[in-house]
C-alpha cells in the first residue's frame, strides 16, 4: 500500500477525479524508460480503486518503448483488475521538447524515437479493446 500523508488522504475525500499516468506496466523497462520504479504510481491506483475514486489511466505510447504487445496485455491485466477506471488513454509520443532538452546541454534519451502516430494508438487501443 502507498504510504499518503494524512493531508493527501484528506485531500482525496474531496477528489472527483484522478488522471493518473502509468509511464510503463512492466518495472524494469520503467526504469530504463524513465530512471525509477513504477511501483509508486501502481500502488496508488490500487489505493484510489480501493477507496472508489475514479481514475483516468493515461500512458503516453512511445514507438519502440512502450508499444510491446506483451507488455500492452499486462497493462489490460492491470487495469481490469482495478474498479474505478472510468477511462484510458494513450497519448502519443511526440519530440516536440527535444531542442530545450538541447539548448540546456543535456541527451536527449529518445533521440532516434519516431513520433507516434494515430495508427499506433489504434494498435494499442485494439489490444485493450478501447475506442
Amino acid at each position: 500500500m502507498v504510504a499518503l500523508t494524512d493531508d493527501i488522504k484528506s485531500l482525496l475525500t474531496l477528489t472527483d477525479l484522478v488522471l493518473l499516468d502509468i509511464k510503463h506496466i512492466d518495472d524494469e523497462k520503467c526504469k530504463n524508460l524513465v530512471g525509477f520504479s513504477n511501483k509508486l504510481e501502481l500502488n496508488f491506483a490500487r489505493y484510489l480503486s480501493n477507496q472508489n475514486i475514479p481514475i483516468w489511466i493515461r500512458q503516453v505510447l512511445i514507438p519502440g518503448f512502450t508499444d510491446d504487445e506483451q507488455d500492452l496485455l499486462k497493462l489490460k491485466d492491470f487495469i481490469s483488475s482495478l474498479n474505478n477506471v472510468q477511462k484510458v488513454e494513450f497519448l502519443p509520443y511526440h519530440d516536440m521538447g527535444r531542442f530545450k532538452w538541447k539548448k540546456l546541454g543535456f541527451n536527449y534519451a529518445l533521440e532516434n524515437v519516431r513520433n507516434a502516430t494515430s495508427e499506433d494508438i489504434l494498435k494499442a487501443k485494439k489490444v485493450l479493446d478501447i475506442t
